[in-house]
């Protein structure tokens, strides 16, 4: 569902992205993939980050980082084990993936 948080089934780059959000609109819910944003692990503080570009996600009590210029498709079938939702920070997400394709 859109804004669940998943772990990254990408074991090569889990250490770096450990989970990701899937932002895609239940519109298109028949196709066999889903548009995941990863979320980073990051040592920036939170004055440092490009708030509206990349806000931090707060996942099992850590905060990472959207990486909204990562998207990517991912099958349906690796999105396993929902660990959170991010449905509060819907607002900040869809802000980033608008900077990300509008540049505002």
């Amino acid at each position: 569902m859109q804004f669940d948080v998943y772990p990254n089934p990408s074991s090569r780059m889990r250490d770096q992205y450990p989970f990701v959000v899937d932002v895609q609109s239940g519109l298109l819910g028949c196709l066999s993939t889903r548009m995941v944003v990863p979320l980073a692990i990051t040592a920036l503080a939170a004055e440092e980050l490009p708030r509206r570009l990349c806000p931090l996600i707060v996942v099992q009590g850590r905060a990472l980082m959207l990486v909204p210029f990562e998207v990517a498709p991912l099958e349906k079938r690796f999105l396993k084990s929902k660990v959170s939702s991010a449905k509060d920070r819907a607002h900040d997400i869809a802000a980033a993936m608008d900077a990300v394709l509008s540049g505002v």
